[in-house]
């Protein structure tokens, strides 16, 4: 698999800052494609990403780099030289960032309120707009972004419906055994690799956070780093209805995975686990492997039916 599979396609419509504000817009895909220390921004891949031309972003990456958060290498580009916590208020007013935008703070809202059972099956735009105080060009960003991740969707004609399937503790556990069903079977793919590079950086990942990561990591960060690994040993499989059905699982189970993440203790065991597979798929022991993997997700699953109190509203 390329190293470019690694940075992924967005699969949702990222960051929602003001197009003034392209340094912090750059630090939140960063944080939200999982991407590690060492990763090369790529200018024109950063443009697609923020539908923006390559001007504002290569003054974005100069502004990062004499912050020191990018390393610049001669024709090579911009690589990340340290993570940073961009919801950090203290943070972004040192880096000159500005505040968090209403829109991102909406979303995080609009997803806590439709977990505890606070927002109606189906609304109307007006009552969005008046509930989370959004202008209507921030209400069509928060709303692209949820139906993107498919846990809303318009409805013909008027108002929005969210999914009631995605916020229960059966949904989160029947998504389990859907995964436990493909991830196995994808690394028996033939030509099955791995590239060295992807490894490399799904360590790093790993080590982050068995360094302290799972205690500092925002749901968020924690949520999009082990859905990072999974879908990158997916990827490699180069199968893509297997890639396509794993993107769409990890779409549509965001919102329940992230209040299972309020008991984290069993986020050591995941870490080892996940080295593990990497030691055996760089061996080419897939085989071996793919068993790994299927006793990874059973014990998940079974973590989760233990904590269903959790995952209730």
């Amino acid at each position: 698999m390329p190293e470019s599979a690694m940075l992924g396609t967005v699969q949702n419509p990222g960051p929602m800052n003001s197009d003034k504000n392209i340094p912090a817009r750059v630090l939140a895909l960063v944080r939200e494609q999982g991407l590690e220390i060492g990763a090369h921004l790529r200018a024109q891949w950063l443009a697609d990403q923020l539908k923006v031309s390559r001007t504002p972003v290569n003054q974005a990456l100069a502004f990062l780099h004499d912050k020191g958060i990018l390393e610049r290498q001669t024709n090579r580009g911009y690589f990340l030289a340290k993570a940073v916590d961009t919801a950090n208020p203290t943070v972004r007013k040192k880096l000159g960032l500005g505040a968090v935008d209403a829109a991102s703070s909406a979303y995080f809202s609009m997803a806590d309120d439709l977990l505890k059972g606070e927002l109606p099956e189906t609304v109307s735009e007006a009552q969005l707009r008046t509930r989370y105080e959004l202008t209507p060009a921030q209400l069509q960003a928060v709303l692209h972004r949820v139906s993107q991740e498919g846990w809303a969707q318009k409805k013909p004609g008027y108002g929005w419906e969210f999914s009631a399937m995605l916020t229960t503790p059966d949904s989160l556990l029947q998504s389990y055994r859907l995964r436990l069903a493909l991830e196995p079977a994808a690394l028996m793919e033939p030509g099955y690799r791995l590239a060295p590079r992807v490894i490399e950086q799904c360590r790093a990942a790993e080590y982050h956070l068995l360094d302290g990561g799972i205690e500092t990591d925002t749901p968020d960060q924690l949520h999009e780093r082990g859905v990072r690994f999974h879908e990158c040993l997916v990827e490699a499989s180069g199968n893509p209805f297997f890639i396509d059905t794993i993107r769409r699982v990890n779409r549509v189970r965001r919102l329940i995975s992230y209040r299972s993440m309020q008991d984290r203790k069993r986020y050591t065991e995941h870490c080892h686990q996940h080295l593990r597979l990497l030691d055996l798929l760089e061996a080419g022991r897939n085989a071996d492997a793919a068993e790994a993997m299927r006793g990874h997700l059973d014990r998940t699953l079974k973590n989760h039916q233990k904590i269903r109190k959790l995952l209730k509203p």
